[in-house]
């Protein structure tokens, strides 16, 4: 039997993402969020839902824009970082040593050393209560060749990404894959 545990936001993973905009002075700035997900594939765009007490939050909506860095396992420390102070006070690059790349396709900063970057642009911004959601469609997405398989997609075993679990606030990584999608489950339904 199921116990309830009362509304919260527990569900499970999340994504550990870095947040990039730049500020007014041009500064690169980002955070680390947990609270998002891709919403609609056509166009192709991505949610994320910031504290309006954000520093980052700010710097989005003066820019209509923002990227995503995904890192790997191996760069959880360097995420969780990101997520401890704020941009008004500390320049969170220099603190971790990691470099603010020039955005391609948008005005906003990425992570220069993480496998994985969306780059998306403003389309819609939804106050939800303590937290905005800004979803952006993404217009470019940007990966280390070392995480592409040999047709060139982006391979979840060689990114690592990080996963957040909101109930016990700890980092996990991915594991091992399970089987195909659109495609384990065909023998149960008689497709």
């Amino acid at each position: 039997m199921k116990k309830s545990l009362g509304a919260g936001t527990l569900a499970m993973p999340t994504p550990v993402w870095l947040v990039g905009a730049y500020d007014a002075e041009g500064k690169a700035n980002a955070m680390t969020a947990a609270w998002g997900g891709i919403c609609c594939s056509k166009p192709p765009c991505l949610a994320v839902s910031l504290r309006a007490a954000t520093y980052t939050h700010g710097c989005i909506m003066a820019r209509k824009a923002f990227t995503v860095s995904v890192p790997s396992a191996e760069q959880a420390d360097l995420a969780d970082a990101f997520g401890l102070v704020s941009g008004r006070d500390t320049d969170k690059f220099a603190a971790t040593g990691l470099t603010p790349v020039r955005g391609g396709t948008v005005d906003a900063p990425y992570v220069g050393e993480f496998p994985l970057v969306v780059e998306c642009r403003v389309l819609f911004v939804h106050e939800l209560g303590l937290h905005t959601q800004f979803v952006g469609e993404i217009v470019d997405v940007l990966a280390e060749e070392s995480v592409l398989n040999e047709a060139g997609k982006a391979v979840m075993e060689k990114v690592r990404p990080v996963l957040y679990d909101p109930s016990g606030r700890m980092y996990h990584a991915t594991g091992p894959v399970i089987g195909p999608g659109f495609s384990i489950g065909r023998k149960l339904v008689g497709k």
